[in-house]
């Protein structure tokens, strides 16, 4: 399967995109919480796969936060 350049997000791509900081997005990559790829020493973001991701978390999830 072969994806545009568009469906691969960078950190800072990934950041923009939820409106975190890059340090959230760094420690749920690490974490596993998200999924993602790394490439050698960078990490790697499928859209799609992000964006399901995002439908099925509330927002307290994603910035791991509790009400």
């Amino acid at each position: 399967m072969t994806h545009s350049g568009r469906d691969v997000l960078t950190v800072v791509d990934l950041a923009t995109y939820v409106k975190v900081p890059k340090s959230t997005v760094y420690k749920l990559a690490q974490e596993g919480k998200v999924p993602a790829q790394k490439v050698e020493k960078h990490w790697r973001f499928h859209k799609p796969a992000i964006d399901q991701w995002l439908a099925d978390r509330s927002d307290d999830e994603i910035r791991g936060t509790t009400r």
